[in-house]
């Protein structure tokens, strides 16, 4: 239903950008992504219940998944980068660029994040963090460290979804994004998760930009960029719709409000004197990851924890840290 809800909005919004609006009102990207001629019944099915992505995703815009399905996809890429080559069929000549390097490297870290999950997150149960023998009898800064580590424990199972519909994607052809700095082809395209990114974000933006990135790219495109005024409350309050009704999912997007905005001013403010040396900005970088470990930590748990009543035990006994950040947030604000 999530992935349905996000491929009709794309269908609504970037045909109104093709045929709608005018050229010089679009930006670069909804220029290149803009339907300037509605989908057929057969196109929108295809679409929509496209096999590769119907479960769990990731979604895409439907003139990268026309391309693909017409045979244009790869060609498409590459004349971004080689706009002299022409083929005999009107498009780029496409060489041989097969998907088997990436797709096993995919299939690998599904693997690995399969053996942590099975291994290491059945230890630390997220609900354990709501157990009352342990909330009552546990010092602050165990409980604080141990919600950082079952947080860190239980995102493999996203890891391993999101990957391995990756890799599905990329085993069919598609997903090519382009040739890659080092002159190696780069098939990200669709990639939903950017793992690396995720566990040394340096800032709360840094985290969710590479957490669930087709999501965000969708979140952009049908709220941010079209909101005339509050921009970033409307995104994240659709953000917590479209996940569902659970009170948690809305605990933990409207507690990301307040953060995201204070993180911004804060960096402004005080990044630039970090920049001197190396020695400054490493320090600057530790310092900045640790503060967002612990930003994730306490608005990313009612999300896990879904039920107001947990959620509420959570942040009684976390109760410092939560009060810290907020009041942080709108004085900074």
């Amino acid at each position: 239903l999530q992935f349905l809800v996000k491929s009709s909005t794309y269908l609504y919004v970037l045909p109104f950008s093709g045929t709608c609006k005018k050229t010089q009102q679009l930006s670069r990207e909804q220029k290149l992504l803009a339907i300037n001629v509605s989908p057929s019944l057969i196109q929108y099915l295809s679409y929509n219940l496209n096999f590769l992505s119907v479960l769990v995703g990731p979604c895409n815009n439907y003139n990268e998944y026309t391309d693909f399905i017409e045979g244009k996809h790869i060609s498409r890429r590459l004349r971004q980068h080689t706009p002299t080559c022409n083929g005999q069929n009107g498009y780029s000549v496409s060489p041989q660029l097969s998907p088997l390097k990436a797709v096993c490297c995919k299939l690998l870290v599904c693997c690995s994040c399969m053996l942590i999950f099975l291994t290491v997150t059945r230890f630390l149960p997220i609900k354990y963090n709501v157990d009352k023998v342990f909330v009552a009898n546990a010092h602050f800064l165990t409980r604080l460290t141990y919600a950082f580590f079952s947080i860190q424990a239980a995102r493999p199972k996203f890891y391993f979804a999101w990957t391995l519909a990756d890799a599905v994607n990329n085993a069919a052809g598609y997903g090519f994004q382009g040739m890659g700095g080092n002159g190696k082809p780069s098939w990200d395209l669709i990639s939903n998760i950017n793992i690396v990114g995720i566990e040394t974000a340096t800032s709360f933006k840094t985290f969710i930009d590479n957490w669930n990135i087709r999501t965000g790219i969708w979140l952009k495109m049908v709220c941010y960029d079209r909101a005339p005024k509050y921009r970033l409350p409307l995104t994240f309050i659709l953000s917590a719709m479209w996940h569902g009704v659970y009170p948690g999912y809305y605990f933990t997007f409207l507690t990301a409000i307040p953060i995201t905005l204070a993180a911004r001013a804060i960096r402004r403010s005080i990044r630039h004197y970090f920049l001197g040396s190396r020695a400054l900005k490493l320090g600057y970088d530790v310092l900045t990851w640790v503060a967002t470990q612990l930003a994730i930590c306490y608005t990313v748990m009612p999300f896990l924890l879904l039920k107001v009543e947990e959620t509420i035990v959570f942040y009684r006994y976390i109760l410092t840290i939560y009060l810290c950040c907020n009041l942080s947030s709108v004085r900074t604000l």
